[in-house]
């Protein structure tokens, strides 16, 4: 006599798999929304501080204005067009960063990441609840960095 239940746990588990698969590829659609609605058309000001620095100098101010956040295709990247001033420099650009998920919360993650006229950075970057906090690495410094994410108000284009 033969037993059917080997091709009926079969079916079963693929059944079950195809199910949490729509899940988590719900679950992601909702991770990446919001991201993109945490970062569209917003600004990061903010402080950093040097590790090793001067323990008396004031915090040093910081700010990024990030225009618009998309999803790419490669892997976890995402491009952010963002205004970045940093020392003496104010430049523009898109930067293709990866972000990596704690949860359902956003890590942007830059390992020795060139960024044009800057230099080379490393750091993680946690997005939450309208702040940003994280540790940077640039050559021998490094620090702390964090402060609160702002949305920019809409430009209304002109009627004619």
């Amino acid at each position: 006599m033969r037993r059917p239940l080997p091709g009926i746990a079969t079916a079963l588990t693929i059944l079950l798999l195809a199910c949490f698969t729509l899940h988590a590829d719900e679950e992601q659609k909702k991770r990446f929304a919001s991201f993109e609605k945490a970062l569209d058309n917003v600004t990061l000001a903010g402080n950093f501080t040097v590790v090793g620095g001067d323990k008396d100098a004031p915090l040093t101010k910081e700010e990024y204005t990030i225009t618009k956040v998309e999803k790419m295709e490669d892997g976890d990247y995402w491009k952010i067009h963002a205004r970045i001033k940093y020392g003496n420099q104010d430049v523009t650009l898109p930067l293709p960063l990866e972000v990596k998920w704690a949860g359902n919360t956003p890590v942007i993650t830059l390992d020795n990441v060139l960024i044009p006229l800057l230099g080379t950075f490393s750091a993680r970057v946690v997005i939450i609840n309208g702040k940003y906090a994280g540790t940077w690495t640039h050559g021998k410094n490094g620090g702390h960095l964090f402060g609160t994410i702002k949305k920019n108000e809409e430009k209304n284009e002109e009627k004619k």
